[in-house]
């Protein structure tokens, strides 16, 4: 599969996990991914268990996946400032997104925020609104795009379809629905890794969506995929300023 722009060209938001996504300019082979699919994750920021992230993808007969992420705080994080958000995500075979709602949680906001991807007129359409103000529009935007792009958790599968080597890298077409960028994703280098369910041999990528591509702050994203077909995600690492620190997010379940 060859994406259409490979041929044309904290924890105080927990928004890193939506950071995986990517389309391949170098992919040869690619990965066979289970139809169904449900990966749990363990949440570590500060050397505190900070919370769970859990993610299930469902096939929609004749048309594609949905694919769903629910976040939750645990602990002394919990008690600073909760979390629990739920995102989904409607995807076409290609991993392309076609809409994306998001109810979202977070201190004392109370969001819901709605993307439509339109592919035939290449715009992005996003509208968020208050629950705590009778649902009042925060903000409505309206953001051109390519015929295919990845929203940010629907990448996650899009990147897993692809067999980059260590040193190979690819780009993608990806956006919030706020903004659309192209952003780069780098194969590193073998590493183990230990999770509760094991050591895994894994491939670590750094993936460029910070820094002014898609997110203005200041950040390095770190994915490590297991290295065999199924290229599971065990690993996931956002590294931020020193005041925010770093977030792992590590597989503890998988079905």
């Amino acid at each position: 599969m060859r994406p259409f722009l490979c041929d044309t060209g904290i924890f105080m938001r927990l928004k890193p996990l939506a950071v995986l996504l990517i389309c391949s300019t170098a992919a040869s082979q690619t990965a066979a991914l289970p139809g169904k699919e449900s990966l749990s994750y363990l949440i570590e920021w500060r050397l505190f268990n900070a919370g769970r992230a859990k993610i299930d993808v469902d096939p929609i007969p004749r048309n594609g996946y949905t694919v769903r992420l629910r976040l939750e705080s645990t602990g002394i994080v919990s008690r600073l400032f909760k979390v629990e958000d739920d995102y989904l995500a409607n995807l076409n075979f290609g991993y392309c997104a076609e809409t994306v709602q998001m109810n979202i949680h977070e201190g004392n906001r109370l969001r819901e925020a709605k993307v439509t991807f339109d592919a035939e007129s290449k715009k992005a359409s996003y509208l968020e609104r208050d629950r705590t103000r009778n649902n009042a529009v925060i903000l409505a935007k309206e953001t051109d795009i390519p015929p295919c792009v990845h929203d940010v958790l629907g990448g996650l599968f899009f990147i897993r379809t692809l067999n980059l080597e260590p040193g190979q890298s690819a780009q993608v077409p990806v956006s919030d629905g706020k903004r659309a960028a192209v952003a780069k994703v780098e194969a590193q280098q073998r590493e183990d890794i230990k999770t509760p369910l094991g050591t895994f041999k894994t491939i670590r990528y750094e993936i460029y969506l910070f820094n002014g591509v898609l997110y203005q702050r200041s950040a390095h994203l770190n994915i490590w995929m297991t290295d065999d077909r199924r290229k599971l995600p065990v690993q996931i690492r956002v590294r931020m300023t020193i005041t925010i620190g770093t977030i792992t997010l590590t597989l503890d379940k998988y079905e």
